[in-house]
């Protein structure tokens, strides 16, 4: 039987959509599953600002009466502007073992596009940089992060097939967190602090709040990273979702901040305790008691693991030392509160800079991911 392609319109199908790759994986050790209401608010257009300057169309996959596959076809107007191309996302792309039913859901992707002038297919991306993209070729051996994409091994093996090529990549590296911070780092922390007149800023949740720290965080990662693959500006109305969404839970020991003698935001970095086991225990769904496996992972019974989710310098201030101001004074509070190593989540392949920053770390490259590109 041919496989049938249905977009997804009520309550009931976006459901399905949000919970189908976490009951597809669901005993996999190494899938960490998505928070369903996260990806339902994701794909609300009355709750997520990205629709602002978005459009999508999101599709279910049957074959023999059985579900076997979701895809989402994205249009970032923002973005393709920025980056002067006519390109078609493809995103939260999960498909049983089957050709027949990638190449229907690339399809779908395609005509979408087409149908709105685009030339070109790319994915998995998702609406913005702050959703999970990139198809994992590398390291399916290893437990994935809350923040991306784990797949299985055909996953890129279909893309090859269906004439899909490689855009872009990112590596991954698991590092070792030594006990203190090397004599190199603080020597360089403290020159920088000395020759910039910079400061670690320690803040409270009353503060960022009070501060209006949030947006100030998410603006430095606007200059940071607008010159990184396929990255759109986030707008007001994002930047304070995410600051809604995120920093009312965030542990304020694990963030760090850096100002200049004015006060100025130089420098941010964002990390968490790795959510990877608490999701597997409640596959994605905070209630009744997901909650509370995340809370404890948080707070109480931390894992040995954390994600280092967003560093960003100003570019007036990157090569210049900054860097170490930051992981010398995050180190010393690792140590404290137990971690013992850290994913760095995904670094582009060619953004050396970043990955320069794990050489003085033992380290491990562990997984890779790319973009599969395509004309139409």
């Amino acid at each position: 039987m041919s496989v049938s392609i249905k977009t997804v319109t009520t309550k009931r199908d976006f459901k399905i959509f949000a919970r189908f790759a976490n009951r597809m994986y669901k005993g996999n050790a190494y899938y960490v599953p998505s928070i369903v209401m996260d990806d339902l608010n994701t794909f609300d257009k009355a709750k997520n600002a990205a629709f602002e300057f978005c459009e999508a169309e999101f599709y279910l996959a049957y074959k023999d009466g059985q579900l076997v596959g979701r895809v989402a076809a994205i249009v970032n107007h923002k973005a393709n502007e920025a980056w002067n191309v006519k390109q078609v996302r493809f995103g939260w792309f999960d498909f049983v073992d089957d050709i027949e039913v990638s190449a229907a859901l690339l399809d779908a992707v395609a005509a979408f596009g087409k149908s709105r002038g685009m030339t070109d297919v790319a994915g998995p991306l998702g609406f913005t940089d702050f959703d999970p993209e990139g198809m994992l070729v590398e390291g399916y051996d290893r437990v994935s992060t809350m923040a991306l994409i784990y797949n299985h091994p055909y996953y890129p093996e279909h893309m090859k097939k269906l004439g899909y090529h490689k855009e872009t990549g990112w590596v991954e590296y698991r590092l070792t967190l030594p006990e203190a911070p090397s004599e190199r780092h603080r020597t360089i922390a403290e020159a920088v602090k000395t020759r910039y007149g910079l400061k670690v800023r320690k803040l409270t949740k009353r503060q960022v709040k009070k501060e209006g720290y949030g947006q100030k965080i998410f603006k430095l990662i606007n200059e940071t990273y607008c010159v990184l693959y396929g990255y759109s500006l986030l707008s007001e109305k994002q930047i304070d979702q995410y600051v809604d969404a995120y920093l009312g839970i965030v542990d304020m020991e694990l963030l760090s901040f850096v100002e200049d003698s004015d006060g100025n935001l130089i420098a941010a970095a964002l990390t968490i305790p790795s959510m990877a086991e608490a999701l597997q225990k409640c596959n994605g769904e905070l209630f009744p008691f997901g909650w509370w496996h995340l809370l404890k992972s948080m707070y109480w019974k931390r894992p040995d693991t954390l994600d280092l989710l967003l560093i960003g310098v100003r570019p007036d201030y990157q090569n210049k030392g900054v860097n170490s101001l930051v992981m010398v004074d995050l180190l010393e509070r690792y140590h404290k509160l137990g971690f013992k190593y850290a994913e760095t989540n995904a670094n582009l392949e060619s953004n050396t800079k970043i990955q320069a920053m794990w050489d003085h770390f033992e380290h491990e490259l562990h997984k890779r991911r790319w973009i599969f590109a395509k004309e139409i």
